[in-house]
């Protein structure tokens, strides 16, 4: 790259090329929180100039009655509402279709309202996306999976209401899905996804049962142990503007959000699955979530999360408590927990001082006599058994047997893999699935 000129006063200077980044970009929707915030959605989006509004949510939130109540208040504003109840928890390429076919047959729409976990908001942004760009839903899916498009339009406003604490998706550019006929979980990642408003009602996460509440909270929790410990925006190559992505590397802004993070969890998500009607530590875990999305949204997740993708969508026969039964599935958060202890084991050597930080922010009085290496570890482990999160990936239905399969899914995650501290070979990562089988 040849030096660039920069100006100074009246004289023209050069800056010296660089082989490593110098930048790191850091982007988040517009924030409401607090008890009552759902209440205003209607007042912002007057602010957006919305005159007709699609509501996307599942057919469990939507039983709650939180999002009609929002519907009410929304078309208290003048503003027309229609309602897409069917969103499929854990989404599919068939699931988001419908979602899409819904949204073109019956808009259009200058607005899009997500109230629900993840789910919602990701099926709610592919509903945007494919309303306001040309082309198909795998047109846009990450490479190598799908065509890695980029939108040629911008979107219409999102606003997101999360009534689950863990998946940070009313802060990501990422839309997450399982795509049925290749059993391979991949995702959509573009800036333009970001949603423009975040809503966050601590009282709408009251309602979910314990086992959803420890699963989405170790997502919240490796959103924001796997940001503190990805690969620095400063070991990255240097990139033109052009090629800048939202996942940039550890960087001090999503440190920031990342410790406060973790010092929430620490105590407010083993309270919250003792007892979901304990609403301080609903509003800590609501924050936690919050502070999380903002930082790995910036910094990236990257060899759990990795990981979790084909633990996800290779599942066979697993039903975990407080899901729907009516089949197969392990949850997104679960998933990532699985193989979070072994990943951070073998990520250990990358930044020790991170990995003990991390371990010291979620049990600041647990002592570890043996190798630090396995000290965050065996704190996630310990936290893992005691909110109730199954002991390994064989307890969800894998087996020794399974891990060739399973590597070549995570190998697909290349986008994640890239922010790891520590660069994993395929060996590698069989070794982590394999230390991963049993963990207790």
């Amino acid at each position: 790259m040849s030096a660039l000129p920069a100006r100074a006063g009246s004289e023209v200077t050069t800056v010296p090329p660089t082989e490593h980044e110098t930048v790191f970009t850091y982007g988040a929707p517009a924030l409401k929180y607090g008890t009552g915030a759902s209440e205003e959605i209607g007042y912002d989006l007057t602010q957006y100039g919305a005159r007709r509004v699609l509501v996307v949510t599942d057919p469990v939130v939507a039983a709650t009655g939180w999002p009609e109540r929002i519907a009410e208040g929304i078309r208290g504003y003048g503003i027309t509402t229609e309602t897409f109840d069917g969103v499929h928890v854990e989404p599919t390429d068939v699931s988001l279709q419908k979602a899409v076919d819904f949204a073109r047959g019956s808009g259009p729409y200058d607005a899009f309202v997500a109230v629900g976990g993840g789910s919602s908001i990701d099926t709610a942004k592919a509903a945007n996306l494919l309303t306001s760009n040309d082309g198909e839903l795998m047109d846009y899916v990450n490479a190598p999976v799908g065509a890695g498009k980029a939108p040629a339009n911008p979107l219409k406003p999102l606003v997101a209401v999360p009534t689950t604490t863990g998946t940070g998706s009313e802060s990501t550019t990422v839309c997450v899905l399982d795509v049925l006929s290749l059993r391979v979980k991949s995702g959509i990642s573009h800036l333009r996804l970001r949603p423009s408003l975040a809503v966050v009602d601590p009282r709408l996460t009251v309602s979910q049962p314990a086992g959803v509440t420890a699963a989405s909270g170790m997502d919240i929790l490796c959103h924001a142990a796997e940001s503190y410990t990805a690969k620095p925006y400063t070991e990255f190559a240097r990139k033109q503007p052009e090629q800048r992505v939202p996942y940039c590397g550890a960087n001090p802004l999503a440190d920031m959000f990342a410790e406060k993070s973790l010092q929430l969890l620490s105590w407010a998500l083993p309270a919250a699955v003792r007892d979901g009607e304990n609403l301080a530590a609903r509003e800590a875990m609501a924050l936690a979530a919050t502070f999380a999305g903002l930082g790995f949204g910036n910094a990236g997740v990257h060899i759990p999360h990795a990981n979790a993708y084909p633990i996800a969508g290779q599942v066979r026969d697993f039903h975990p408590d407080g899901y729907p039964g009516d089949e197969a599935m392990v949850p997104h958060g679960m998933a990532v927990s699985l193989t979070a202890p072994a990943a951070f084991r073998f990520t250990f050597s990358a930044a020790p001082e991170r990995h003990l930080q991390v371990a010291r922010l979620l049990a600041p009085d647990f002592e570890w006599p043996g190798d630090l290496a396995d000290h965050l570890p065996a704190v996630l482990t310990n936290l893992m058994r005691e909110i109730g999160i199954p002991a390994g990936i064989g307890s969800v239905g894998y087996s020794e047997s399974d891990v060739d399969s399973l590597v070549s899914g995570t190998l697909k995650q290349q986008r994640l893999l890239a922010t790891a501290p520590r660069s994993a070979s395929e060996e590698d990562l069989a070794d982590i699935l394999l230390a991963s089988v049993n963990l207790w």
